[in-house]
């Protein structure tokens, strides 16, 4: 009998590991390609913002 119950509560803890918890569940996880675009983007206005005059006196 308690070969039973150790299996089974063996098979609850792998099945608990690998639940998402409940107050994550509830919120709306974007698609990583968006966070990898989205970070590209901040680093070229950050490194456009730092440079701005190095890039305008390429143009001039």
């Amino acid at each position: 009998m308690t070969d039973f119950r150790d299996r089974k509560l063996s098979e609850n803890i792998e099945e608990d590991k690998n639940k998402t918890p409940s107050k994550m569940a509830r919120l709306a996880w974007p698609k990583a390609k968006y966070g990898v675009i989205l970070a590209i983007i901040i680093i070229i206005v950050v490194n456009a913002i730092f440079y701005w005059e190095t890039i305008i006196s390429f143009f001039k």
